[in-house]
């Protein structure tokens, strides 16, 4: 119904924002409304979520369409509600939510409030493979195809340290990622193929 609105940041609390726009005040609930401190009283743009059912409508908000498509596609999952998935989102690492659903990574998803074993699980069968093509922009930094190598001071490519990074982002430990760095840094592939190659070893 709604896609975003844009107005005047009126107020922000702990759980919502107000976006005043033509007199009226809006309340945006959203994964964390103080990221909108810096633009207190000034105009932006919010993507919107209008959620309906019999004892409850609201207005969800976010920052980008691709936080918005996951929030829609967490809500189909059975055991997630708006709340749930706006605390999945408040980390605001959505490539990390994504990538550990398609590597089945439980250990990370069970980090979110509300979410145990069997709701990551489930958020794995329902999610997992579904979600590439509705958030094609999630990896702007991990995933850059084409990229000239360039070596760091440890001896790895650009892309490897990019995916050391998003392994540690992940919540695996720098023993850990530095064990399979290792055994990775003599192929030659992209950020994305690292993680993939990664995850697997490390999921073994």
């Amino acid at each position: 119904m709604y896609d975003y609105i844009k107005g005047k940041v009126d107020y922000i609390g702990p759980e919502y924002i107000v976006v005043e726009n033509g007199g009226i005040g809006y309340q945006v609930m959203t994964p964390n409304p103080f990221i909108f401190s810096a633009q207190y009283q000034k105009e932006i743009q919010v993507f919107l979520y209008h959620y309906v059912r019999e004892d409850l409508a609201a207005l969800y908000g976010f920052q980008t369409r691709q936080e918005k498509a996951l929030f829609t596609k967490l809500l189909n999952v059975t055991g997630i509600g708006p709340k749930g998935a706006l605390a999945i989102l408040a980390s605001g690492q959505v490539d990390q939510v994504v990538q550990a659903i398609e590597n089945e990574d439980e250990s990370f998803l069970v980090k979110f409030p509300g979410v145990g074993k069997k709701t990551a699980r489930q958020m794995i069968l329902d999610l997992k493979g579904k979600l590439e093509n509705i958030i094609p922009d999630a990896f702007p930094s991990l995933f850059n195809e084409g990229v000239t190598a360039a070596i760091s001071p440890n001896g790895y490519t650009e892309e490897l340290d990019e995916a050391i990074l998003a392994l540690k982002a992940l919540g695996y430990s720098e023993k850990e990622v530095q064990k399979v760095a290792k055994k990775l840094q003599a192929e030659d592939m992209t950020t994305e193929q690292y993680i993939k190659k990664a995850l697997q070893m490390m999921l073994r």
